[in-house]
């Protein structure tokens, strides 16, 4: 049923295009795309390994800024050759993220989330002050990819799928896995999982690693599509809330959950950026849906309504 149930999915996201939408949709399409990415490798570890990072932008922006990085480096001949760095954007954020792992996760979850946030606001810092590397306030540019104008959103969206489909594989098979009883342990309760002999330290920085690699390949994405890196938009704490909210909103720690929280919420903060532009009022709104379905569905979507289903 699990791969009936993704099968379909999947083909339904294939197919999406074909159906001729405006920009604006496809726009729209992509951007959910992007937070479904995002809150999926959030969940590989702030939602089975019960460990709440609060800097993953900083990943985003890592990744985001290499891409940049190496597109300056760079002529392409193809518009499609910048995907194919991808999985080195991906390496170099997962090998900047295993020593600090490595470190902060000797901590326990509420002084890793603090942590965090420092990291956050350090790699702002650096995105801002590194003038020779990220161009600073000023910004990075990319190249303008070549694509067809009628079908420009749609290389994008199909990387993002597939970005989706690596995060969703990676999630079944961690919750079909020894990693994955193991992050379940720790997040049950850490000292026990060490007493009885579970490599806790060596499991929570292989999701961390993993999960900001993802994220890192996202950003990468990201810049490409804006063609434009500014440090207060790649490096954004908005982002990181973003990812928490919609695991959270959909069931941390399930296949569907992230997936789901993120195609509500970021259609319903697409919409109200729309509807009400740049003031960022939609923000206010985007709080008020989250909390009033948190109040009624408290352990997420999923596991909510497998509870009512079992009951």
């Amino acid at each position: 049923m699990s791969f009936l149930r993704g099968g379909a999915f999947f083909a339904a996201l294939v197919a999406l295009p074909l159906f001729g939408f405006e920009h604006w949709v496809m726009n729209l399409l992509v951007f959910v795309l992007i937070a479904a990415v995002l809150a999926s490798a959030w969940n590989l570890v702030g939602g089975f390994a019960g460990y709440p990072s609060l800097g993953h932008a900083a990943f985003f922006g890592i990744g985001a800024y290499t891409l940049g990085l190496i597109c300056k480096g760079h002529e392409f001949a193809s518009p499609y050759g910048p995907f194919f760095w991808l999985p080195v954007v991906g390496l170099v954020g997962a090998l900047i993220g295993w020593p600090f792992a490595a470190v902060s996760m000797r901590t326990r979850a509420d002084v890793f989330a603090i942590v965090t946030i420092t990291l956050l606001f350090v790699a702002q810092t650096l995105a801002f002050n590194l003038r020779g590397i990220t161009g600073g306030a000023q910004g990075l540019a990319l190249p303008v990819a070549r694509f067809p104008v009628e079908t420009f959103e749609w290389p994008y969206y199909y990387v993002l799928v597939i970005l989706l489909a690596l995060a969703m594989g990676l999630t079944f098979l961690t919750m079909r896995s020894k990693v994955g009883l193991a992050l379940v342990a720790v997040r049950a309760d850490e000292d026990k999982a060490r007493g009885i002999g579970v490599p806790v330290t060596g499991v929570k920085v292989l999701a961390f690693a993993v999960s900001v690699g993802l994220t890192a390949m996202v950003g990468g994405v990201w810049a490409y599509y804006q063609s434009f890196i500014y440090p207060q938009f790649a490096v954004d704490p908005l982002i990181t809330i973003a990812m928490v909210l919609m695991t959270f909103l959909g069931g941390r720690a399930t296949l569907w959950g992230p997936i789901i929280g993120a195609f509500i919420l970021e259609t319903g903060q697409q919409y109200l950026a729309y509807t009400l532009g740049g003031s960022r009022f939609y923000l206010i709104a985007y709080a008020l849906v989250f909390l009033l379905i948190m109040l009624v569905l408290p352990r997420g979507i999923v596991p909510s309504l497998v509870r009512r289903r079992s009951a």
